[in-house]
């Protein structure tokens, strides 16, 4: 699936946000604010992502598998 005409607005804290023509519409909203109208939102609220050394963003399903993968790298950030 390609998403185009999309606006990514970044924060200083480093977070970003993904800005489509209404408010939700990323999410899967419609445009009169119904949530969950799109069989493919780009997210979903709790979505997990790694981003790779390609710069693309792997959704994570397995949660304990991302609790080691990031205590895997906060220990090899600080030690």
């Amino acid at each position: 699936m390609l998403w185009i005409d999309y606006t990514i607005e970044s924060f200083p804290d480093g977070s970003f946000a993904v800005k489509g023509d209404w408010p939700g519409e990323v999410l899967g909203w419609s445009k009169d604010g119904k949530k969950h109208q799109k069989q493919n939102p780009l997210y979903q609220v709790g979505d997990v992502f790694i981003v790779n050394e390609y710069g693309i963003l792997r959704k994570v399903t397995d949660t304990e598998a991302f609790s080691v993968f990031k205590q895997s790298v906060n220990q090899n950030s600080t030690g």
